[in-house]
């Protein structure tokens, strides 16, 4: 496998790189990569071969974009763009959700930051609880018909948010969403459970993201080793330490996961993203890095292929289907998350 093999993006036809490159930590408000140098990994990334960018109106608050459009300037027809909305954008919690009101202010935003007439792919970064899945399904039909966006996709939707969205659109004769991304590590497997089935039942294209799980599958979380500096740590209270008896497992299991990749010759990363990319569901798959030496590590992985004992070897160590945590998941459903919802 190498970054020239493109793949078909589930039953739009669109080909993208194996890996895309992912812009979470792009821009200074939230990590410590300016824009001179995020436009180098941009500019890095695209030579090496991978031709899909993803970014969000949230991500530091449309800095990211931003750079995504400085970066693609006279690039911009060589790359598969997609973008989300769903997050609040700056101190007006109106300014946010699946709404067909925030919808077609939150396009309009992310085309301008973006420096394109068109988005190749925008998708709703969460599901919205208080909006009908109808009214937004017809506002991103609307998006298509003018043109501003060409696909349209979901982010973190539950197997049976998956299932009526497509059923919503078909009944109403509209567009159905064509994409889902979704959290896929050696570390986070649920999706293997059902999520992944569904996409391959409705040949949806799968941009799986957090191949290494956050940092957990860095290398740097060890058995014995001192706790690793995290610039996420802060963003999610317990969910990088190391000395948290519900994280007593998830460490164990990196550990022993660096050891397979040891055994075979392969960095934990390398072993990591070749995981994610040989599942047969998956479209591509969504790197971050923050550096361009980070860059580098995870290209090294693209020609990794693993085979049959490596991969049984996984399955012993973290079972199919498993997630360690249930904020693994991407997002915690309202029902779990708030006992009101579940209480007379």
């Amino acid at each position: 496998m190498s970054l020239s093999e493109l793949r078909t993006l589930g039953r739009t036809g669109a080909l993208i790189s194996p890996l895309t490159l992912g812009t979470l930590n792009l821009g200074a408000g939230s990590a410590p990569t300016g824009a001179e140098e995020s436009i180098r990994i941009v500019h890095a990334a695209l030579d090496a071969g991978i031709t899909s960018v993803d970014t969000a109106d949230i991500y530091s608050q449309g800095e990211a974009e931003a750079i995504v459009g400085r970066a693609l300037h006279g690039r911009r027809d060589d790359v598969f763009l997609s973008t989300k909305f769903h997050g609040q954008m700056g101190p007006n919690p109106a300014h946010a959700g699946n709404s067909r009101r925030w919808i077609m202010k939150a396009v309009e935003g992310s085309l301008h930051r973006l420096q394109t007439d068109r988005i190749d792919l925008y998708q709703a970064h969460r599901p919205d609880y208080n909006t009908d899945v109808l009214e937004t399904i017809t506002a991103l039909n609307d998006l298509i018909r003018q043109g501003k966006v060409l696909y349209y996709g979901t982010s973190v939707f539950t197997p049976s948010q998956l299932v009526e969205a497509q059923w919503i659109a078909t009944t109403n004769h509209l567009i159905p969403p064509v994409v889902d991304q979704v959290p896929y590590s050696l570390l986070v497997r649920a999706n293997e459970r059902d999520v992944f089935a569904i996409t391959q039942q409705y040949n949806l294209g799968v941009l799986s993201y957090g191949p290494l799980d956050g940092g957990w599958l860095s290398g740097n979380y060890r058995v014995g080793v001192p706790q690793p500096a995290s610039s996420r740590g802060s963003a999610v209270p317990g969910r990088f330490d190391v000395s948290a008896p519900f994280n007593r497992n998830k460490l164990l299991a990196a550990d022993a996961l660096a050891r397979v990749a040891e055994r075979h010759g392969l960095t934990l990363i390398q072993l990591a993203v070749g995981f994610a990319l040989n599942h047969p569901a998956v479209s591509s798959v969504v790197i971050g890095p923050r550096t361009e030496d980070h860059l580098v590590d995870y290209l090294k992985a693209a020609d990794v292929v693993l085979n049959e004992a490596v991969l049984d070897a996984i399955d012993d160590i973290v079972a199919p289907g498993t997630n360690f945590l249930e904020r693994d998941a991407g997002t915690v459903v309202p029902h779990l998350e708030y006992a009101e919802l579940r209480r007379r």
